[in-house]
């Protein structure tokens, strides 16, 4: 740590700050907090911040929450790391959940519609824009490409579950892509073993306690399908935001059918223009599941089990591993796995992208098996020519004119309304 005379509520004040302007995705996520944790206050050096980034991109869940996380550990320890999490989510939280509200009492107007449909349209480039961004930074070789490739057509051709593909991608990167013969001196962990069990026992049960007793007090309701299955979210989703949308697309979408594709997209549009991690689209996705089966009130106990099951986790992987992050940086076999997961994620994101366009492009798609192969197959006769303009003008805001992502949102939100008015 670089300065040791912060008091508690100096730092409160800049996490809540963070919370509050956290716009624009985990990449504009991580600048701001550099800018204010290692540029303006110098409360961590270069490498320092660097360590923390590469452990947290090895974990599951939003990498950047998790940042904020140990940042807030390493100054003031857990209740520091508490403040500093919680600060970025809250504000993000509470505007998500009026935005679903507004959106299951009016999502079916007209109007409504007319406006999500140029955020469907800028949702698809936004995401198009993540896929060339990881791409770039994860596919460093022919192997990578490989990854990539194999991981879209596990997913695209063969509808393997996504938790398979990260598993399959992390054994294969940590025995293969390991660097071995690094001269990096290896720095001791700051924590002994027995603490570290402590720490992820004491965890486990606040994460699983209120999900447990909420399964003894209402078994048979949908909270309890919804708490379990963002517990596995929260453990499977590598790679940020896109990826929990690749498996929710598999999972809350085709299997279970808690919501449309369609749907999806305006939860993703809605996260885009809120504070905090893209990963709120789950608190979205959780509220309207509920919704449609209880209600406003059902709904809002959905998001609040959402959240916990969401974010709770991503307390644990820091707590319990952020003595280890100097150390981790230096042990190869794990940043040959954290390599291999980023390079399938690139085939995720690309899998993601295509199955989000066909359902906005076109009005109809359907799943076709051939043999062991499954693919989607759209009606031409559907294409919806509105979405191909929306859509070229905002590749066109976002990349030729840099605009911010609230700006492109809101402006493919008129021209949706204003082509739908024709």
């Amino acid at each position: 740590m670089t300065d040791t005379n912060v008091s508690l509520a100096s730092a409160t004040r800049v996490w809540a700050r963070i919370g509050l302007l956290s716009f624009g995705g985990p990449a504009a996520q991580i600048a701001l907090m550099h800018s204010e944790i290692v540029e303006r206050h110098k409360w961590q050096s270069e490498q320092q911040f660097l360590n923390a980034l590469s452990f947290c991109m090895l974990l599951p869940g939003p990498e950047a929450m998790q940042m904020a996380t140990y940042a807030g550990w390493r100054m003031h320890g857990t209740l520091g790391g508490l403040i500093a999490g919680a600060l970025f989510v809250i504000p993000g939280a509470i505007v998500m959940l009026v935005l679903a509200g507004l959106y299951a009492a009016f999502g079916n107007m007209p109007l409504v519609d007319a406006l999500f449909l140029g955020v469907k349209a800028a949702v698809i480039v936004i995401v198009l824009q993540a896929l060339l961004r990881v791409a770039k930074r994860a596919l460093a070789g022919a192997a990578h490409w490989a990854m990539a490739a194999l991981a879209f057509i596990g997913l695209f051709f063969f509808d393997l579950s996504y938790p398979l593909i990260v598993v399959s991608a992390a054994v294969f990167g940590f025995f293969c892509f390991a660097k071995p013969g690094s001269n990096v001196e290896e720095i001791k962990p700051l924590r002994s073993p027995t603490a570290t069990l402590t720490t992820i026992g004491m965890w486990l049960v606040i994460w699983w306690a209120p999900l447990l007793a909420l399964r003894a007090i209402l078994p048979n309701s949908l909270l309890n399908e919804i708490g379990l299955f963002f517990s596995k979210l929260a453990v499977v989703t590598f790679g940020g935001a896109y990826a929990v949308l690749a498996y929710m697309g598999q999972d809350a979408v085709q299997q279970s059918g808690w919501l449309t594709a369609g749907e999806m997209m305006d939860g993703l549009g809605l996260a885009e223009t809120t504070p905090g991690p893209l990963i709120l689209v789950t608190e979205f996705v959780g509220f309207l599941a509920a919704h449609k089966q209880g209600g406003f009130w059902f709904g809002t106990a959905a998001a609040f089990v959402t959240l916990w099951a969401t974010f709770i986790p991503c307390f644990l992987w820091i707590f319990a591993g952020a003595p280890y992050i100097d150390w981790l940086a230096t042990q190869p076999r794990l940043t040959g796995a954290l390599s291999a997961i980023t390079a399938a994620v690139v085939g995720v994101i690309l899998n993601l992208s295509i199955w989000f366009a066909l359902n906005v492009f076109f009005e109809n798609v359907e799943r076709i098996a051939t043999g062991p192969i499954r693919t989607w197959a759209p009606d031409l006769a559907t294409l919806d020519w509105r979405v191909c303009l929306l859509a070229l003008g905002a590749a066109l805001g976002l990349f030729k004119l840099k605009l911010g992502m609230p700006l492109l949102l809101g402006l493919c939100a008129l021209a949706g309304v204003a082509l739908s008015y024709l």
